[in-house]
């Protein structure tokens, strides 16, 4: 059966919810609360669900692949908000190549790794 998707939305947890909003708002998404500890952000019409939750197992094993059309554009701007200094826990990790394309990743600041890359 064939169906028109007209998007797909992940829900991710945070340990502080107040902290993970002011995280993806200065990573450039748009925040939109949700109410009841929820909100949906949004980035060029791509979207995901931040929940007041933390399960330590869940979240230490979430990994969201964000696809862009210019890493080395994102890579620098991502340098250029220093997100590590103002969040703790917050990590970033160069940009590396590999056969299919190339990713740099973020660690949000309740430890959600993000896989931000380009295909070849």
């Amino acid at each position: 059966m064939q169906y028109q998707a007209k998007s797909i939305r992940p829900f991710i947890g945070a340990k502080d919810f107040k902290t993970s909003c002011r995280f993806y708002r200065a990573l450039g998404f748009e925040e939109k609360q949700l109410g009841g500890g929820m909100a949906v952000f949004t980035m060029q019409g791509m979207s995901f669900y931040l929940q007041d939750a933390y399960v330590k197992d869940w979240v230490d094993n979430t990994m969201v692949f964000l696809e862009v059309q210019d890493l080395t554009g994102f890579w620098e701007n991502l340098l250029s908000l220093d997100l590590p200094s103002k969040f703790p826990g917050v990590r970033i990790h160069p940009v590396v190549y590999k056969d299919w394309g190339a990713e740099c990743f973020i660690h949000d600041p309740s430890g959600i790794l993000w896989h931000v890359g380009s295909f070849t």
